[in-house]
């Protein structure tokens, strides 16, 4: 059988003109060819599957060709070109800095400098992943790199650029290389699948080359993992059920469903991804994807932003077509939001499906505060909201009268249990206001409540309601009736004079209300404890003068921001410097003793029986 070579490696570039999505650098390397200045140091730098290797390659087999192009290219026709090719060439080196990064290897490669080529004029090093070299080696590397022999070259390769020390980037020509564009991608793609005699889709070589993200060398080998698999049929189902991606058809099913209001037929759709094998967060970021590809295809100056097909572009146009741009900047943004808080979340699915209840609610009306969501959520599954409706779902409506019907039988003194039932809703009531009038008719004020309420199914509140109202309530005791009006709760009297209770916790709220930017002196209240003094004055210990004098600076602000939690009542604060805390800090040896003793007596008795004399 014969012996196969992937496509990476089949279909890498052998010359500039070859080189995909990298022309502003392939010009300037054949302009520097053609015109002879050439460095003795380059530096390609990008990511990952990009073409740098590629392109040092090239560079190295240019400069050594024996009868290069008009333009630059070389002629993969001489002897130097041949041996390149055919991998038995002296003069170009590669070398993987990963396995050769200490300092022995750069001394060697320093002496190899020194001898000339055998074939061509120079000597090209190629240096790969060349952050990977220690601190050592670098330093061994400077001098050599700086002014190497008229034959020697280099060029450096290198997916991170930061790590490279300053003193080797000030000494080298730097190449930055960009990530391939997914329509090249797919242009490559099809050029291959044309020589190999595959069929494909547009739409499942665009769904390689998003995959790939930006690496050519990871979509080509992609691209012949779905050959495989396809049979050399590639197919946008295939494909997508291969590499496990969501189908975009989810997306517009989902996006209907949230121009609909319809939140859980979403819900479903988002569990039936979820049975599927995928993740929250793949759903979420794709959702993202799709209402950024809806936002750029609904206005035509922006549809060219668009990567897919000219098929999937009018489709996305006609959803696009049904909301306003707004909404779906704030789907964007709840999306993002969603993505961003997916990993701190304890419970993931949740937090996917609130992000789904509020892109629910996003009308093309609706106040979506910049992007976070609905102000007010408005209800979710009318189902269950309708299944409780009826007679007995009206609130409770409050006003300032009670609506009873006339008394049907004679009146006489009502039971105990009639009036404890009478007076048990009045009681709850709100007090009457001042301007209320008196009992008039043997119907007194108060409040009407209609069946049905959220207590409604109290048999003294039904009773109260259902038998007559007696002006006055009998009592047994021989005092006179009391009106409903006399049952209203009496008002709270403020209290003329200030508690050591209140006054801590008047500190602690001030404390607690204070913005962030006054963290220090909030943090600073929270541990201090105010003792209450003469009258409505308070004081404060602080271990310090220039603690005093912050508070005492602050001390009309907290006396005021106090007062709202004490009645209206305004405290006075006064802050005492703590004196014991003062003397710790002396430094006078025996006045530190004499606190230490003052404190704690058997001090001196142990230095009188240990024999210990105090340090001077």
């Amino acid at each position: 059988m014969e012996n196969y070579i992937v496509s990476a490696r089949k279909y890498r570039p052998d010359n500039f003109e070859s080189v995909v999505a990298q022309k502003s650098l392939t010009t300037t390397l054949k302009n520097a060819i053609q015109s002879g200045k050439l460095a003795h140091a380059y530096l390609f730098c990008g990511p990952r599957g990009v073409g740098k290797t590629t392109c040092a390659r090239i560079f190295a087999k240019t400069i050594n060709c024996l009868a290069p192009t008009g333009d630059g290219e070389p002629c993969n026709k001489c002897e130097s070109c041949q041996s390149f090719n055919q991998q038995r060439s002296y003069s170009i080196y590669e070398l993987d800095a990963a396995s050769n990064n200490s300092v022995e290897g750069i001394r060697s490669l320093n002496e190899q400098v020194r001898i000339p080529p055998q074939v061509g004029k120079y000597k090209v090093y190629i240096i790969d992943e060349v952050h990977m070299l220690s601190q050592a080696a670098f330093n061994a590397f400077l001098k050599t790199l700086e002014e190497p022999p008229a034959h020697a070259i280099f060029i450096l390769a290198t997916t991170e650029k930061h790590k490279i020390l300053p003193t080797i980037l000030s000494r080298c020509q730097i190449y930055d290389f960009s990530r391939i564009e997914s329509a090249d991608i797919v242009s490559h793609l099809q050029g291959i699948a044309a020589k190999e005699g595959i069929k494909t889709e547009h739409e499942a070589l665009r769904i390689i080359a998003q995959k790939s993200d930006g690496c050519m060398r990871d979509a080509l080998s992609l691209f012949d993992q779905m050959a495989s698999f396809t049979q050399g049929e590639l197919t946008y189902s295939k494909v997508i059920s291969s590499l496990n991606v969501l189908d975009y058809e989810y997306y517009f099913r989902f996006t209907d469903l949230i121009l609909e209001g319809k939140t859980p037929q979403a819900l479903l759709l988002f569990n039936e991804v979820l049975t599927k094998g995928f993740e929250g967060n793949v759903f979420i970021e794709g959702a993202a994807s799709h209402f950024r590809d809806l936002l750029v295809n609904s206005d035509p100056a922006t549809a060219s932003l668009f990567e897919g097909s000219e098929e999937l572009r009018t489709r996305y146009a006609t959803q696009a077509s049904r909301c306003k741009a707004k909404t779906i900047f704030s789907a964007i943004r709840l999306c993002n939001n969603c993505s961003l808080n997916y990993r701190a979340s304890r419970n993931k699915r949740l937090l996917v499906e609130l992000t789904i209840i509020e892109l629910s609610q996003l009308g093309d009306d609706s106040e979506d505060g910049g992007g976070r969501g609905p102000k007010t959520l408005k209800p979710i599954f009318n189902k269950l909201q309708d299944k409780g409706a009826g007679n007995n779902t009206q609130p409770v409506q409050q006003t300032s009268t009670v609506q009873q019907p006339a008394p049907k039988a004679t009146q006489g003194p009502a039971p105990q249990d009639n009036a404890q039932a009478m007076q048990r809703p009045v009681q709850e009531n709100r007090p009457q206001p001042a301007t209320a009038s008196p009992v008039q008719g043997g119907r007194p004020p108060g409040m009407q409540i209609k069946r049905g309420g959220l207590f409604g199914g109290s048999r003294a509140l039904s009773a109260g309601i259902q038998q007559e109202a007696p002006s006055a309530v009998p009592s047994n005791t021989g005092e006179p009736a009391r009106t409903v009006q006399d049952s209203a709760p009496a008002p709270i009297e403020k209290p003329k004079t200030i508690t050591p209770e209140l006054i801590v916790q008047a500190w602690t709220s001030f404390a607690l209300q204070l913005p962030e930017n006054e963290r220090a002196l909030a943090d600073r209240m929270k541990i201090m404890r105010p003792e209450l003094s003469e009258g409505n004055s308070f004081t404060i210990a602080v271990d310090n003068q220039l603690a005093a004098e912050l508070f005492e600076s602050e001390a009309t602000r907290i006396c005021s921001g106090m007062s709202g939690h004490l009645y209206g009542i305004t405290p006075k604060m006064k802050v005492i410097v703590n004196k014991i805390v003062v003397e710790r800090h002396v430094s006078d040896r025996p006045k530190q003793y004499e606190i230490l003793k003052e404190k704690n007596p058997l001090i001196e008795k142990l230095r009188t029986e240990l024999n210990l004399e105090l340090a001077r």
